[in-house]
């Protein structure tokens, strides 16, 4: 019996610059750790054969199943602010598409498969540790209601990859709704290929778009769509506490999804200036940088796609701007609207932007928990007698005293029941997040011990994040200060 892929790709249909034919190198004893059953259903795959050790072998790239085309993408980027012309998939390579149970085309990804032309010297494998990263923290995403990339699968390769000093290495099997970039478009671009980011735009609205290709404007229809998505991607990460880390154009998705989990993280305490990943020494990343990037990171497209707009370059541009002048208050209403109801106001009024600003200036200047703080106002919206864990959280427990008599005040004029208010409450403030010292101690007990029974329970956990799951709940509490994970880093 063999494992079988439907494979319908179009993205390796696209001219030969688009991309490089590359098969994944071959691994010396590839062992499946873990198989996200249900999104081989979705996927169309029968999860029994992924388990087989010639499943192991295709989820690791030792063999090449059936209609597969394997490509590795070519893409340009803004690293930190500074233009790379060419990157690429240095360590991934896309086996191919897919139509899933929804009739959505996804794309089946290898990451840490071997080196590609684009790898620029790297070996284009990945460690054990990133690839239990992206796996925990995208499935969590997912499990939190924010777009992202999937985990399918995670191999460990039974070769070590040497960084600083000798890990264990794995693949990652990646699932997307496709791996176009605004550096895919910037690649064409900067190269004056107007042929190309033409064919690359249409494909785009073809794959993810496809009610704009009858617009009387569709590239510019194509732009503020990509706008309207971020907005509300970037605004979802802040609501929970969700520091992307690397921000670059060349993880930044078309389709809208979360991409490219390298130093990722989660909050514990508030605080908009936040950072974690090791590289962004400047704060570029930090928290709340975020939507302003995002902003940057589309003015770049814009920029990509003038041409497509006309031949009169000042309207172009100003058609452009036009656009990208939506993105401020989009952005504005997704967050103002579920920062409303992450205190459980369900209609908005005037005044509601400074109340809930006023709560997280306080939470900033007392060190409280971000997850903790929201999850606990969810009880106390239908309990006063709650009021007492949030207190705890704050350095200054007055501080919350203060601002908690107004905001039970406000809430008064709600329509709501409290217990309607704190159901409503409670399915979008989270219990349970991947905080940083919980991955790691995944990561290490993996690594040191080849055990993935935390890695299982953690996943467990973090499937459903907005129920109490009192068996589960020291996955609530925050790090020790001996537990705490001060720095993240990129999974090369």
């Amino acid at each position: 019996m063999t494992v079988h892929f439907a494979f319908q790709n179009s993205y390796a249909g696209l001219p030969a610059n688009f991309f490089a034919r590359v098969a994944p190198t071959p691994v010396a004893a590839p062992r499946l750790i873990k198989l996200n059953r249900p999104l081989a259903v979705q996927l169309g795959l029968d999860p029994d054969m992924l388990e087989t050790p010639e499943g192991a072998e295709i989820l690791a790239g030792k063999t090449v199943p059936e209609g597969a085309e394997p490509i590795a993408m070519a893409y340009a980027g803004h690293q930190f602010g500074h233009f790379v012309p060419q990157l690429g998939d240095g360590r991934a390579i896309l086996l191919g598409e897919v139509i899933d149970r929804d009739g959505v085309r996804r794309d089946i990804q290898l990451k840490g498969s071997g080196p590609t032309p684009f790898s620029r010297r790297g070996d284009g494998r990945a460690a054990l540790g990133p690839v239990l990263r992206e796996y925990i923290v995208s499935e969590a995403m997912h499990a939190l209601g924010i777009p992202t990339t999937r985990s399918l699968a995670a191999v460990v390769t039974g070769e070590p990859v040497m960084r600083e000093t000798a890990l264990p290495g794995a693949v990652l099997t990646r699932v997307a709704a496709s791996h176009v970039r605004v550096g895919t478009f910037q690649y064409f671009a900067v190269r004056r290929d107007n042929d190309a980011v033409r064919a690359l735009a249409d494909h785009v609205i073809n794959r993810h778009y496809p009610e704009l290709a009858q617009a009387e404007r569709p590239y510019h229809a194509l732009l503020a769509a990509v706008v309207g998505r971020q907005a509300d991607l970037v605004a979802r990460w802040l609501l929970v506490g969700f520091i992307h880390g690397v921000m670059n154009t060349d993880n930044t998705s078309i389709s809208g999804e979360t991409i490219d989990y390298g130093p990722c993280a989660f909050m514990d305490e508030y605080n908009p200036a936040q950072v974690f990943s090791s590289i962004d020494e400047m704060g570029r990343y930090a928290y709340a940088n975020q939507p302003r990037i995002a902003l940057w990171n589309l003015t770049r497209l814009a920029e990509c796609l003038l041409p497509l707009f006309g031949e009169e370059q000042d309207k172009a541009v100003e058609q452009a701007q036009e656009i990208l002048g939506a993105f401020p208050e989009q952005f504005s209403a997704a967050y103002q609207a579920g920062l409303r109801r992450k205190i459980g106001l369900f209609t908005a009024r005037d005044g509601d932007e400074a109340l809930i600003q006023d709560l997280l200036d306080a939470m900033a200047k007392n060190a409280a928990d971000f997850t903790l703080t929201f999850r606990g106002l969810s009880d106390a919206a239908g309990n006063e007698a709650a009021d007492e864990r949030v207190r705890a959280l704050f350095a200054e427990p007055a501080a919350f005293d203060e601002w908690a008599a107004r905001w039970r005040k406000r809430l008064d004029e709600e329509p709501q029941t409290p217990a309607e208010r704190q159901a409503l409450m409670r399915s979008v403030n989270p219990a349970f997040i991947p905080r940083n010292h919980r991955v790691e101690a995944v990561i290490q007990a993996a690594m040191n011990r080849d055990d993935y029974t935390p890695f299982e329970e953690l996943l467990k956990v973090l499937s459903k994040p907005y129920e109490d799951q009192p068996e589960f709940a020291a996955y609530q509490d925050p790090p020790q200060p001996h537990e705490r994970v001060c720095q993240t880093f990129c999974g090369t």
